[in-house]
């Protein structure tokens, strides 16, 4: 059996049983230890037992086990570099891509090459604030998180690719008390408490990431009206929130940043995803 016909056959089989056929190309990539470019130049190629056998294993605890492939395999790619993830964190969504890629044009924009402190607030798996610090090294990042589980992955993922973060562990804004940010990015837990969830999420992945209070905002109400000490005279805040949240995450900027401008932007979805708020003399 060719690569092409297993692939096609999983695929098929994920499908049946209601599960991402994108899985088996992850699941694939695992075992080969194969990039995607590499894995698709053997699709001709005869597949051997024993990576059938592997492929397997995961596969059918993927299938009949209700678990994430990304915690079977171990890792989750995003924005380019592979982040380990485990139960002890979210799985990075292709939504905090886009508002990593927001905050970095921003800073290109409004910062133009200088030195600035960055804190990336619940910072979970740390692929945001090791991100930004990865790709912009004009970023001294801050991470900071509740759960020492979730700081232990942060700090591999951060020393595995080669980031220079700086991890500090308790609630909320409590061990942010004393430094000043020019960025301050957070995508805090956002879902209503009685909002359903697919239980493939709400079994697996840690509920303190996910659950955000009755409507879904008390993080953010939390950090607006408790960051204004920890920003520079100008700085710039950046959040991730519900696709339905635009009007009230423009009620929360107003309440307790009157004087600053704020903008909501869409995914590649369309979907209102991300909040920026502008704190102090930008030009536009």
């Amino acid at each position: 059996m060719t690569y092409q016909s297993f692939i096609k056959n999983m695929q098929d089989k994920a499908y049946e049983n209601g599960k991402e056929e994108s899985a088996v190309i992850l699941i694939l990539e695992a075992v080969t230890k194969l990039e995607t470019n590499f894995l698709y130049m053997k699709m001709n190629e005869e597949i051997d037992d024993k990576t059938i056998s592997d492929f397997n294993k995961i596969f059918d605890i993927y299938l009949f086990e209700n678990k994430p492939v990304q915690y079977l395999i171990g890792y989750s790619t995003f924005y380019g570099y592979d982040f380990k993830v485990n139960e002890n964190v979210l799985i990075p969504r292709f939504e905090t891509e886009e508002l990593v890629e927001n905050v970095l044009y921003r800073y290109d924009k409004h910062f133009k090459g200088q030195k600035v402190d960055v804190c990336d607030l619940a910072c979970g798996s740390g692929c945001i604030g090791v991100a930004l610090s990865l790709e912009e090294p004009n970023m001294n990042v801050i991470a900071s998180d509740i759960s020492n589980e979730a700081l232990e992955v942060a700090k591999y993922n951060n020393d595995n690719l080669g980031a220079k973060v700086k991890f500090l562990q308790g609630d909320m804004l409590v061990p942010l008390q004393g430094y000043k940010f020019d960025i301050f990015v957070s995508n805090p837990p956002y879902i209503p408490n009685d909002e359903l969830v697919d239980p493939l999420v709400k079994d697996n992945e840690p509920n303190i990431a996910l659950f955000g209070g009755s409507d879904g905002m008390k993080f953010y109400d939390i950090i607006l009206k408790g960051v204004k000490p920890l920003l520079k005279e100008k700085a710039i805040i950046a959040f991730e929130h519900g696709y339905d949240k635009k009007e009230e995450m423009l009620a929360l900027a107003k309440k307790y940043f009157p004087n600053s401008k704020a903008e909501v932007l869409k995914d590649l979805e369309g979907k209102d995803r991300m909040t920026f708020i502008y704190v102090g003399d930008f030009k536009w």
